[in-house]
């Protein structure tokens, strides 16, 4: 009985999620990844955006859809990267009725909304 040859250990391939900004080349799309950072001297959380041209062997994806993508081989002076998945379809949203933006937009003053209150009084006085 002989041991079987083990199979060489690739390495980790690195993942990230980001949203098609561009389909204008063939089999190509432009994605931009965020992500978030500390500031080393302001010590504010900023963004910071990459930009990475992907290898879309279909061309399925369109831009404004969020997609994963994946470390590959080199397959072109820029391209070293891969789409593994498109995680939600920027067509396929669904459209906002109106009955909800209504209820978005601020209620108009009330009449009495203007005078201000009395400490302890719970309605407005009317004016003279």
């Amino acid at each position: 009985m002989s041991m079987p040859t083990p199979q060489p250990v690739r390495g980790r391939r690195k993942v990230r999620i980001g949203q098609v900004v561009s389909r204008k080349m063939a089999k190509t799309l432009v994605v931009r990844v965020t992500r978030r950072v500390r500031h080393p001297v302001y010590d504010r959380v900023i963004e910071t955006a990459s930009t990475f041209k992907v290898h879309d062997d279909a061309n399925s994806a369109v831009p404004g859809d969020w997609v994963s993508i994946m470390e590959t081989r080199p397959i072109s002076k820029e391209k070293r990267w891969r789409l593994v998945k498109i995680l939600k379809r920027a067509s396929q949203a669904p459209p906002v009725p109106d009955v909800e933006l209504e209820a978005l937009r601020e209620p108009a003053p009330e009449q009495g909304a203007g005078v201000p209150q009395t400490p302890g009084s719970t309605e407005a006085e009317p004016s003279p």
